[in-house]
C-alpha cells in the first residue's frame, strides 16, 4: 500500500493505518501542531505564496527547488490557520513527508496519497480533496521551478 511512496511518507501512511479512526484524528492534530512557521521572507511577503482554493480553510503554500533537474532538493512552506487543525494537519503531513526530497521523488508521489491515510471515515471527502489540491499545487510548482 505504501511501497510506492518515499520512505518518510510511507512511514506516515503506515502509522496512520496502524491505529483506529479516533487515533488517526489525534495524529492529524499532532501534525497540525508540528507544522513549521513560515520563514520571515514569506511571512513578510504572503503574496509570494499560492492559495489552495480546494481547502475549506485559507491555506497558502510555496515550493522551493534548490538546484536543477531531477536531483534538485525541494523545500515546502505553508501558511495555515491554527484554528483549522485538519487543514494544518494535512499541510504538516505533506511537509514531513516531502520536504527535503528530490524533485523526482516529489513528482513520483501518487495523487491518491491522501486517500491512503485512512481518514475517509473521520473527515469529509471535501477536506481530503483539499489535501489532494495542496499536493497538486506542490507538484506543479516543483515541475515549473525544476524546469526553469
Amino acid at each position: 500500500m505504501s511501497g510506492d511512496l518515499p520512505t518518510a511518507f510511507a512511514a506516515i501512511v503506515d502509522d496512520f493505518n496502524a491505529v483506529t479512526a479516533p487515533d488517526r484524528l489525534q495524529m492529524l492534530l499532532e501534525f497540525s501542531r508540528n507544522l513549521p512557521a513560515l520563514p520571515e521572507r514569506y511571512a513578510e511577503h504572503p503574496e509570494l505564496l499560492e492559495p489552495v482554493p480546494e481547502c475549506q480553510s485559507p491555506i497558502f503554500l510555496i515550493a522551493e527547488v534548490d538546484g536543477a533537474g531531477d536531483d534538485a532538493v525541494v523545500h515546502l512552506h505553508f501558511s495555515a490557520p491554527q484554528e483549522s487543525p485538519t487543514t494544518s494537519g494535512f499541510a504538516g503531513i505533506l511537509h514531513e513527508g516531502l520536504d527535503g526530497l528530490t524533485v523526482a521523488d516529489v513528482l513520483a508521489v501518487p495523487a491518491d496519497v491522501s486517500d491512503r491515510l485512512g481518514l475517509a471515515e473521520a473527515v469529509s471527502p471535501l477536506r481530503l480533496r483539499g489535501m489532494a489540491g495542496m499536493l497538486g499545487r506542490i507538484k506543479r510548482q516543483v515541475r515549473e521551478k525544476a524546469a526553469a
